[in-house]
């Protein structure tokens, strides 16, 4: 399979401070690839790196000829809140070479873009403060798409929502790779999150990778006391999934494509 992003021996310093110590990894197309670890760790330093955000002190990152976006955590205040939805997604198709081209055979769809990340027409005309959390962070996925984002990095984009609304922003990123090819780098601190929707996971602990592999084989058989004590942390991540699943069974959008928790959880065991 081919990488679409390669990082090798990336160091990131502030000051004396080093956030990031010699990380390297690559990322295959149409793959989601998770970045775990607890708050401070150096994960976000590396997707604002990879954006071009944050410099790198050393190393190289090959970003291939796809084009990137980002969906931040707090998706409330990465929206201008003086600009409806209409003007946020046509200003994302001004500013992108990709987007532009595009455009210039077809004109934008916004209802069209909506509905791949399941809202209605209707919010064109609304700001950001008259949507919920779960509104606003679909916007950022769909302001991404409209600015040709072909890989997609995601940091702890559903954190800051609750569980049934994280379950549907979860089935979008997931559709978006089966059905549009999308690459994702999703950044977390969620085990049930990152276990079940990524292909492949790194355990990042004080700037180092100090694991990495399938996600099933991370969880399964960690191998690094830290990646132990994480899920330690966590005694009962099937509760959790649990949790999650019944959230979500209401709204009729399951975290899996299955038609029952018991289903579901058994792909676990």
């Amino acid at each position: 399979m081919t990488n679409i992003l390669e990082v090798e021996n990336l160091h990131v310093k502030y000051g004396s401070f080093e956030a990031v110590k010699g990380v390297s990894f690559s990322v295959a197309k149409c793959e989601i690839f998770g970045i775990v670890g607890e708050s401070g760790s150096g994960k976000s330093t590396i997707a604002k790196t990879i954006m071009g955000l944050e410099k790198a002190s050393s190393g190289k990152i090959n970003r291939g000829p796809l084009a990137m976006q980002m969906i931040f955590q707090d998706a409330v205040g990465s929206l201008n809140p003086r600009m409806k939805v209409k003007a946020t997604l046509l200003e994302a198709y001004k500013y992108s070479k990709t987007a532009r081209r595009l455009a210039r055979k077809t004109p934008p769809d916004l209802a069209a873009l909506l509905a791949r990340v399941g809202l209605s027409e209707a919010v064109l005309e609304q700001y950001p403060r008259e949507m919920s959390g779960g509104q606003c962070q679909r916007i950022s996925i769909a302001r991404a798409l409209a600015a040709g984002g072909e890989v997609l990095i995601a940091d702890e984009p559903v954190s800051a929502l609750d569980v049934s609304v994280q379950a549907r922003v979860l089935n979008l990123l997931r559709d978006l790779r089966k059905e549009a090819g999308i690459t994702i780098i999703l950044i977390a601190h969620d085990l049930a999150v990152v276990k079940n929707v990524c292909d492949r996971v790194a355990i990042m602990e004080k700037g180092l990778f100090v694991e990495e592999g399938s996600a099933s084989e991370v969880f399964e058989y960690p191998r690094h006391p830290y990646t132990k004590k994480l899920l330690e942390a966590v005694p009962d991540v099937q509760r959790s999934l649990a949790a999650k699943l019944a959230a979500s069974r209401k709204s009729a959008n399951l975290l899996f494509d299955a038609p029952d928790e018991d289903l579901a959880l058994s792909r676990l065991r």
